[in-house]
């Protein structure tokens, strides 16, 4: 691992496989939230809201067309 920058409160080291690893002044590994905002300040990282599930639409739609279809029965039994 090679290091990538050092300060006082952690140390953020580049693996071969490119990734990163923070260790804290006291030589112990920084993980998850932590670790993220450590790289999201450096620059070293970019964070990308996740996309939009597509079967939330679809339920949407199941139910707009369940109405109609009960419309258009209800229409049909008015009109004999």
């Amino acid at each position: 691992m090679k290091v990538v920058k050092k300060t006082s409160e952690y140390t953020i080291y580049q693996r071969r496989d490119e990734r990163y690893a923070v260790v804290d002044g006291n030589k112990k590994p920084v993980n998850g939230e932590e670790k993220v905002k450590i790289l999201l300040a450096e620059e070293l990282i970019k964070v990308t809201a996740p996309a939009p599930e597509p079967e939330a639409e679809e339920t949407e739609t199941s139910e707009e067309s369940a109405e109609a279809e009960e419309e258009a029965a209800e229409g049909e039994a008015a009109a004999e």
